[in-house]
């Protein structure tokens, strides 16, 4: 690790720096403040005076600092379950209450509710017609040539033999089939990616360990431009992370960051960075730190503040503040290869990401649920929710809205719109699955080691380890990692 540079290539083009989490850190100092003032669950004119003070020396807006106030005030009270009391003279804002929902009264509720209606009433049917069809039909396999049908694969079928790999990323009659026939298309680059997938299962014969070894690279990748946003999208999100899902979330996530905030720090459990860990990436000789400035830049990313902290036992984690931090623990201070390096900081910053970063914040598929209802909700306020749900869902919506800006509201709006028109369903848990292993692909790009990879997951899940290797050796072999090895200059030949 000590001969790792972590520099860009002299060619490097830095594109559009984006996807990052934004929120003002003016606003956030007043929020530090308000949540100070109502902690206590009373306003008094003396606090009041004082929030006034901090919003004229700091220069922001009222109006903006009273649907500020409005928010955070939602959700002390439904998470403390009291009424805040506002004593002093000037107009306050009402206390915000629990109040449900009205039933779905716009024609497009109206027929969102018809539509799960009838989608669901076929779903019975066809679930009655296949237990049927299982009843009249049965079946006999011969299992006489399980193992050998992919040495029928003819090599000049390069559809079917990406099918089949994709289907199984270990079938190594498949893979041998795919290096010859990338071989005879003289695509070297492709050629050297299937056989480092080979290489890495230990099933790379002569000619494949040759092509692997000669363009190993014992350094770290040189590319010549950053990810854009529009390949993040189309070359790096693993297929099934739909993006409209990531797209509300990124609405609201400066609101969510806001609010997580304030509970952190109402219930003391906000962790605060030493000033003195804090790291310098210009000027640091700690490798980590260099690499996730490194990392950050071909990403096309903002890189956060970075702390070191040895007494941290685990690799890195996000800590919420404005803006949010990272903090590098012992395992990735020490004993770390430059690939593990990489991997690690392309896999963290890719959680950065807007799309993603709501999971930072809340992890459990329920925390996740209940925002993402909450952010429908406010795109459509006359959005059918059961009673219980309602109990949950109204308090996020209205510690949420008072922040966004018009504009945002609209963009939910629309994406509401979008939501409806695509069926009006999605599964979180698959989403959230699909954004790890996303943000594990970035982390691959720049490690260009699977074998890395392997060490990373190795140290914190086995359990999963297969899956996740199985996800990444899937994406090392497909169209899509090609192209993004092009688009960013690390191709070979």
């Amino acid at each position: 690790m000590s001969d790792a540079t972590f520099e860009h290539s002299q060619r490097f083009e830095l594109g559009e720096v984006a996807g990052n989490v934004r929120l003002g850190k003016l606003e956030a100092m007043y929020e530090e403040l308000y949540a100070e003032v109502i902690e206590d669950g009373v306003i008094t004119q003396d606090e009041r005076n004082q929030l006034d003070k901090m919003a004229d020396s700091l220069g922001l807006d009222r109006a903006r600092l009273r649907r500020l106030e409005q928010a955070l005030q939602a959700a002390y009270e439904a998470r403390n379950r009291v009424v805040i009391k506002d004593l002093s003279f000037d107009d306050a804002p009402p206390p915000a209450t629990i109040a449900p929902l009205e039933p779905a009264t716009d024609q497009r509720t109206l027929a969102l509710e018809r539509r799960i209606k009838f989608l669901e009433e076929k779903v019975v049917d066809l679930e009655r017609e296949l237990e049927d069809a299982r009843a009249h039909i049965s079946v006999e396999v011969d299992f006489s040539d399980v193992g050998t049908t992919s040495k029928d694969v003819p090599d000049e079928d390069p559809a079917e033999l990406a099918r089949r790999v994709r289907h199984d990323p270990r079938d190594e009659m498949s893979l041998h089939a795919l290096f010859r026939l990338y071989k005879k298309a003289n695509d070297v680059d492709r050629q050297w990616c299937v056989a480092q997938v080979l290489a890495y299962l230990g099933h790379a014969n002569g000619e494949e360990q040759e092509i692997y070894g000669k363009h190993k690279e014992a350094a770290l990748i040189r590319p010549t431009a950053s990810v854009t946003t529009e390949a993040w999208r189309r070359l790096v999100f693993h297929p099934e992370e739909e993006s409209l899902i990531g797209e509300i979330f990124s609405v609201v996530v400066s609101a969510v960051l806001i609010g997580r905030l304030s509970a952190l720090r109402r219930d003391k459990q906000l962790i605060k960075l030493d000033p003195a860990r804090k790291q310098d990436p210009e000027k640091t000789t700690i490798q980590a730190v260099r690499c996730f400035h490194w990392a950050s830049q071909i990403l096309g990313m903002h890189s956060p503040p970075l702390y070191a902290d040895p007494d941290y036992p685990a690799f890195v984690e996000m800590v919420p503040g404005v803006p949010p931090s990272s903090r590098l623990g012992a395992q990735a201070l020490s004993g770390r290869s430059a690939a593990e390096l990489a991997f690690l900081a392309g896999r963290h910053l890719a959680n950065y990401r807007e799309e993603h970063f709501v999971k930072l914040l809340v992890p459990s598929a329920r925390g996740l649920e209940d925002i993402f209802l909450a952010a429908l909700s406010i795109g459509n306020p006359g959005l059918p929710l059961s009673a219980q749900v309602k109990q949950l869902v109204v308090p996020i919506a209205k510690a949420i809205e008072p922040i966004l800006e018009p504009q945002s509201v609209d963009r939910l709006r629309g994406h509401f719109l979008r939501f409806v028109e695509e069926g009006g369903r999605t599964n979180l848990a698959r989403w959230t699955s699909a954004v790890d292993r996303t943000c594990a692909r970035a982390g691959l790009l720049l490690a260009n080691d699977l074998r890395a990879a392997h060490s990373v997951f190795t140290l914190e899940d086995p359990q999963h380890l297969g899956e996740k290797m199985d996800d990444l050796m899937s994406f090392v072999v497909s169209d899509r990692y090609a192209k993004l090895r092009r688009q960013i200059g690390i191709a070979i030949g």
